[in-house]
């Protein structure tokens, strides 16, 4: 057994290095009783996770934002030992995860179970997801984002969401199958696959809680970009429109679907695939209640 009860995973150049002084506040708080673990290039926080659970940490959290959080994930769904509990510390850009699980806030239970989703592709590739999952023009988001500096939350998205639109709108035709509804192909701008409520800062799914078993879902078909733009400040605030004819919204518990084109997806704000990958088909289905999650008092 490990001295320490818990262990920071952080990203030392999270929320653009805005994180040490929160970093610093906890090691003085917690004093011996938690053991910090810097990553070191991408990736590094999934093996980290993975060996903080072998070595029997009761808590492992993710200092960082949505993707070191995601990493983090993946490596305690690696082990899948259910007496170490996950958490956030969120100093990210966008937070959505931590948002999410509603960590810090009195109401929400000190360790509880939430769900993960999981996404596969046929070539045999995997990856858990805890917030959320964008295809299509989201995934072209994130990869704008990514070359946005200073920036933060739903004002980066946004101007990344602007960028997306201009250099990247495409609505090939997807073939999809809700849970067991007969197959339906579209032209699709975008898919959101959430067990949280927010992507890239914009609340897509109000009503999803990570722990009810279900994953909500947000398909675009052939939005004009006009109409992208009249939307996007209901998303920061409200959602998308719960009517529109050309915006498809539900729940289910699995997703498959093949796109005539190569896909862009993102899990968590990290790349599942590109375009250059060829992947066409994809499977998306929940794993309901499996991670426990520790809502803890950090100053």
């Amino acid at each position: 057994m490990p001295s320490a009860e818990l262990c920071v995973i952080f990203n030392p150049t999270a929320g653009k290095h805005r994180g040490k002084r929160r970093l610093e506040q906890i090691r003085r708080s917690w004093g011996t009783h938690v053991d910090f673990r810097p990553t070191q290039h991408a990736g590094h926080a999934i093996e980290l996770a993975e060996q903080a659970a072998r070595e029997g940490f009761a808590v492992v959290a993710a200092a960082g934002g949505d993707g070191t959080a995601h990493e983090v994930l993946n490596g305690l769904m690696r082990v899948g030992d259910p007496a170490v509990q996950f958490t956030i510390i969120p100093i990210g850009s966008a937070n959505d995860y931590a948002f999410s699980l509603g960590l810090g806030q009195k109401e929400i239970p000190p360790k509880r179970h939430v769900d993960v989703g999981l996404v596969r592709a046929l070539n045999g590739e995997s990856v858990y997801f805890g917030c959320c999952l964008g295809m299509g023009l989201n995934g072209f988001v994130t990869r704008e984002a990514r070359r946005i500096r200073r920036l933060q939350g739903v004002f980066l998205y946004g101007l990344a969401t602007l960028r997306a639109m201009m250099y990247h709108y495409q609505t090939p035709h997807v073939t999809f199958r809700i849970d067991d509804e007969p197959p339906w192909t579209v032209p699709t701008l975008l898919l959101s696959v959430l067990l949280g409520k927010r992507e890239g800062g914009f609340l897509m799914a109000p009503k999803a809680e990570v722990d009810d078993g279900w994953l909500d879902f947000v398909h675009a078909a052939d939005l004009s970009r006009w109409e992208i733009a009249q939307f996007l400040p209901r998303l920061a605030m409200f959602g998308p429109p719960e009517v529109y004819p050309k915006i498809r919204q539900g729940r289910c518990r699995r997703v498959k679907l093949h796109s005539e084109m190569p896909l862009i997806v993102h899990a968590d704000g990290e790349f599942f695939c590109v375009p250059e990958d060829g992947i066409q088909d994809l499977e998306i289905e929940i794993l309901p209640g499996v991670l426990p999650v520790a809502n803890l008092a950090f100053v």
